[in-house]
This record gives structure tokens, sequence and C-alpha cells, in this order.
């Protein structure tokens, strides 16, 4: 991916030499203080909501940059400021006490419109897991996520703006709150959003079930961790097909399907 040209540098403020960064998907690119990236649908409505949010002192959020026209977007590209850290999928504990710290900031921002138009193999993924979208996929998923199905029911939870991929999205830096950054925006209750966050720490990076049992008190946590496996697997599926399923994608679920299946309700 080509970086931002010196047109984009100059609408937001920077002159230094743009230099991709590590992570970000090769997208992110770096001139000073500001991280430049290819913006979306989506960067004009975070921009609205992550410049106005109040400082915490639980998370830090990066916070966006201006064009010099006063817009959050410039020539394809947003801008938000620079922030020290390091994400560590360790620590899934503080992960999931700061991103409850901040869906509590952001419980009363309106449900955005963008919600209901956009459509690719998250989003996707995402209505399959609530039933609000039929699926069919490959046989290999089909028998995966076939006991989740079964074991799904209805719940009554309050739904508000949330982060959908903590994980690998929190920063951290010495004396300072852990940083919330790439934030995939999704309309669903809190315990959905820490449930994602369990099931890919258990599922991708080491964690035990211990983590699930620490997690256990959040409301309907047994639905909202099949509703968060579903999720992941309907996207794998979506994104890659059948060749998704080979025998280290389907060990790295399975453990955790019958983890989820084993919580009340």
């Amino acid at each position: 991916m080509e970086g931002p040209e010196e047109q984009v540098l100059a609408a937001f403020g920077v002159s230094e030499p743009a230099v991709r960064m590590q992570g970000g998907q090769g997208q992110t690119w770096r001139s000073g203080d500001v991280v430049l990236k290819r913006a979306d649908g989506e960067s004009a409505w975070r921009g609205d909501v992550l410049s106005v949010l109040p400082e915490s002192d639980a998370f830090r959020v990066p916070r966006p940059v201006k064009a010099q026209d006063g817009e959050w977007v410039a020539f394809g590209w947003e801008a938000n400021e620079l922030l020290v850290g390091a994400t560590d999928v360790r620590r899934q504990d503080e992960v999931l006490v700061a991103a409850a710290a901040f869906h509590e900031a952001v419980a009363e921002v309106p449900r955005p419109g963008f919600i209901d138009t956009r459509s690719d193999p998250w989003c996707d993924g995402d209505r399959v897991a609530w039933r609000e979208q039929e699926m069919r996929g490959s046989s290999a998923y089909g028998e995966l996520v076939g006991p989740l199905v079964a074991a799904w029911r209805p719940v009554e939870l309050p739904s508000q703006v949330v982060h959908g991929d903590l994980p690998g999205n929190v920063m951290f830096a010495d004396g300072l709150p852990p940083a919330i950054i790439d934030w995939p925006v999704y309309w669903r209750p809190t315990a959905w959003a820490s449930a994602v966050a369990v099931a890919d720490a258990l599922c991708w990076y080491g964690a035990e079930p211990a983590l699930a049992a620490r997690w256990a008190h959040l409301p309907d946590w047994g639905q909202m961790l099949i509703r968060a496996l579903i999720y992941r697997m309907t996207t794998d599926d979506l994104a890659g097909g059948a060749a998704t399923w080979t025998a280290a994608r389907r060990d790295g679920y399975t453990p955790v399907i019958e983890l989820a299946l084993a919580y009340p309700g």
C-alpha cells in the first residue's frame, strides 16, 4: 500500500516523511507525532466521538487530528495523535478492565446510522451471530458452529457502541493507562464485546479457561460466548471459505466451543 502523499501531510499540518508503522496490517503511517491511515465511512463519526471524550485515569484513546480545513478526512486519509505503548496479548484482564471503563464513557453515544448499511465479513458475521442474517457456509464451518447454534437462546440486554476487536488493540506503557486503538464499532451489549475478547484470547493467544471464569459475572455470559464464537467463525468462513478450516484453525476453536457450552444458559 502506498503511503500518504505530500498533499495529505500538508492537509494535516505535518511535514516529516511518512514512515510505515509496524502493525495496523501495514496500512498505518507516521509523520512526526501524527499517525495516518486510509479513512473509511466511519472516520468522521469516530473523530466526532473521540475528540470530545473526557480524559480518564482508566484508559487512553488516540485523539483525532483535524485537517487544515476543519474536517476529519482529507484526500481519503484520517489522522490521529501518536500514543506511546505496545500491545501485549498476555494482559487480557487489563484489556477487559480498560475496555469496561471505555464502554462506560461512550455509553450515551447514539446508535450510528452506518451500522445498518455496511457489509463485510465482520459485520455480516456479527449479524449472523445475533440471528439478524442467515448464513450458509462450508461444511466444516457447519460442523463446528452447529452445537453453538443449537444452544443459542434469546437474551434481553441493552446495546450501545462497543469496541469489537480488543485483544490486539490495547497498548500498554509504564506509568500510563492502557490505550484503546483501532476502534471497530458495533452496536451490541458490552458483555458481548468482553466475550469476543475472551474468546479470541482463548483461541489464539494462549489464555487459560480461568480467564473466562473470571469474567463469568457478566450478564448472560454463556450466551455472549456463544455469540462471540459464532461471530468469529462466521467471519472466518465468509472471508476464507472452506480453505480457512485447517486442522490448526479447528483445533483453536474446538476447546473454546466446549467451554462456552459448559456455561449455564
